[in-house]
């Protein structure tokens, strides 16, 4: 064991939590930034902006932790039937993020992906991203990925035409179109399944996140906000993942 090895399995004990039982991949739907912020007579960007905290706070937490993989969910497609106003202050909060944030990437080593159809957003933020993808592209620490203008099922619809297009092409036969054929045409290509799924503000769907990836995910669900999402949620979230038996379908459970 390498002394990095030996000093995230000291601090994931300190934690309480066993080393050999830390997820690999975690996702989470960040939910409740809007609803945090009315109750508390705040416009919803405020709200937004206290999750940008948290998303800060959390990746950290996953570095120290080493979580090979967190996946946040940040915009879905269905999310552009918000209020003009309200989308284009998130735009301009995305932008900022992703130079602001730019120093943390960097002193934790991670490296930073995003997944989403790339169509709709604002030539600025795209600009942004991509400059700050290549910047820890050498990294080899946590992988971030953001899920932006991001939907499951538009996900699936996407790796389909990618194949028939394939097909039609002639590099690829219909008898070999096979859940790994999906699999690599899916935006997520090279990366592993999530094993844990966390949910804040309470709610009990997926809401058209990873829908193809999360088959055999634990879910942990929160009634707290996002912006209130502490490391110790995420302390606890995997201890109850550590508690679980994965069977994937089977008779014997299996370790992450």
């Amino acid at each position: 064991m390498s002394t990095i090895e030996s000093t995230t399995a000291d601090y994931v004990r300190s934690c309480g939590l066993d080393p050999q039982r830390i997820p690999a991949h975690v996702a989470i739907i960040m939910d409740g930034n809007g609803r945090w912020a009315q109750e508390r007579g705040l416009p919803r960007i405020e709200g937004h902006r206290q999750g940008v905290a948290s998303v800060r706070r959390i990746t950290e937490e996953a570095c120290r932790l080493g979580i090979s993989q967190l996946t946040l969910y940040c915009l879905s497609i269905e999310n552009w039937k918000r209020p003009k106003q309200e989308l284009e202050l998130l735009m301009q909060l995305l932008e900022t993020f992703l130079v602001e944030e730019r120093s943390t990437l960097v002193k934790n080593h991670v490296r930073l992906q995003v997944i989403g159809r790339r169509t709709e957003l604002p030539s600025a933020v795209l600009e942004r991203m991509d400059e700050t993808i290549s910047l820890t592209s050498k990294h080899t620490g946590t992988t971030l990925c953001l899920a932006i203008n991001y939907g499951g099922r538009a996900e699936i619809v996407d790796a389909a035409r990618r194949l028939a297009e394939q097909v039609q092409a002639g590099e690829l036969r219909v008898d070999q179109i096979d859940e790994r054929a999906m699999e690599k045409s899916l935006y997520t290509e090279g990366m592993v399944d999530p094993d844990l799924l966390i949910r804040t503000a309470g709610e009990r769907r997926v809401s058209n996140f990873l829908l193809w990836q999360i088959s055999y995910a634990e879910i942990w669900i929160t009634k707290d906000y996002w912006p209130d999402f502490e490391i110790e949620h995420l302390h606890q979230s995997i201890h109850d993942f550590s508690r679980r038996e994965r069977r994937f379908g089977g008779l014997v459970s299996s370790p992450s």
